[in-house]
């Protein structure tokens, strides 16, 4: 079902999540700290990380962003602070989503769940909107032929924006499509946050905001 490498110091949470995740199927290499957490992630084929925020050799953000800065592999952050300040730095680091503790194994495990879906796209096709491609083969998107850095929830919602242009897409369509959770573990700003970041690396003209009911991709696109 895919496989999962956890980041969590806390070893009685570390067994927990471990245990939860591996009776649903996923292989789970569990690290009590980052350089154990960077050896395993070269060494193995990684879907998702799951990431503690505060470790003993570091801080989880720092990791997340030495990761992003080579794969567009999911990131779940788990973190003691609420504010949103520390929500959006993790989103900035390049965190895919969050989970605020203390929090249910049985939340966590459904919005892994629900990530993992993500993984798997329709292979075989390319999207082309002017200068900008999207190969759903690779999961790569490039921008006047030079590749971009993008988490998988941005090309997510690139590819969900590009295989519906010029429709207006409401944030709850988007959370549906891209975190199927229909809202329940998600953060209200999460959508608002993920676009942005999107706009910033693509061109903020391509998506445009309707104003009370949502977004939409403005260009044509060609599929390939």
């Amino acid at each position: 079902m895919g496989k999962i490498l956890l980041l969590e110091d806390d070893t009685n949470l570390n067994n927990g999540i471990q245990l939860c995740l591996s009776r649903e199927g996923y292989e789970v290499a569990a690290c009590l700290d980052i350089a154990s957490a960077e050896v395993s992630f070269q060494q193995n084929e990684i879907d998702l990380i799951i990431s503690d925020l505060s470790l003993p050799d570091g801080s989880g953000l720092d990791f997340c962003q030495r990761v992003r800065e080579q794969s567009n592999v999911l990131i779940l952050m788990l973190t003691s602070y609420s504010q949103e300040h520390d929500i959006v730095t993790g989103y900035v680091h390049g965190a895919d989503d969050y989970m605020t503790k203390p929090f249910s194994l049985m939340v966590l495990v459904s919005k892994v769940q629900a990530m993992m879906k993500r993984v798997e796209r329709t292979q075989g096709q390319e999207l082309v909107s002017g200068e900008l491609s999207v190969s759903l083969t690779e999961m790569k998107v490039k921008l006047y032929g030079e590749l971009l850095s993008l988490s998988k929830t941005e090309i997510q919602l690139l590819i969900l924006f590009m295989e519906n242009p010029k429709q207006i897409l409401s944030s709850e369509q988007l959370l549906n499509q891209i975190w199927d959770t229909k809202g329940d573990y998600v953060d209200t700003n999460t959508v608002s946050v993920n676009i942005s970041r999107l706009r910033q690396k693509v061109g903020k003209e391509r998506i445009k905001t309707v104003r009370g009911v949502g977004y939409l991709w403005i260009n044509d696109v060609q599929k390939k």
